[in-house]
């Protein structure tokens, strides 16, 4: 499993999730399954959104989960995702309870102190667990 914290010089939200959100158009164009996990309910939908109209000249098909767990980008939270080995984007400050039915985990940090403090934590979890997470500078 290929594991990697993108990191964000900037501390604004907004920013994080523009990039989850490119992320999640590049990897599905590469044919990739893409489970993009949010904080909380209030995240997905703002996710949700932002994908609609992030990117004026491309669409990235996409849906909640308990909307449509087979869409190509399925935004959710702990759910199982319904393909393997695809993408995860984790933007929920713990890692993912399915976190080993994905080939690559994306965590995207940016330099909000608690964010930073929790990513690290990340980091060293998957190291405990036998994995090399590798830092991207955005």
């Amino acid at each position: 499993m290929r594991i990697e914290f993108y990191v964000l010089s900037s501390a604004a939200p907004a920013d994080r999730l523009r990039a989850a959100c490119q992320l999640a158009m590049k990897a599905w164009r590469h044919g990739l399954p893409v489970f993009l996990r949010g904080c909380d309910s209030a995240q997905c939908t703002e996710l949700d959104e932002l994908l609609w109209r992030f990117k004026a000249e491309a669409f990235v098909p996409h849906s909640l989960h308990q909307d449509d767990p087979q869409a190509p980008v399925v935004i959710g939270l702990d759910e199982q995702p319904n393909t393997r080995q695809g993408v995860l984007i984790n933007l929920n400050p713990s890692l993912s309870p399915c976190v080993e039915q994905f080939s690559r985990v994306i965590e995207i940090v940016n330099q909000e102190p608690d964010l930073l403090t929790a990513c690290r934590e990340n980091f060293r979890s998957y190291r405990q667990r036998g994995y090399d997470p590798q830092r991207v500078e955005l």
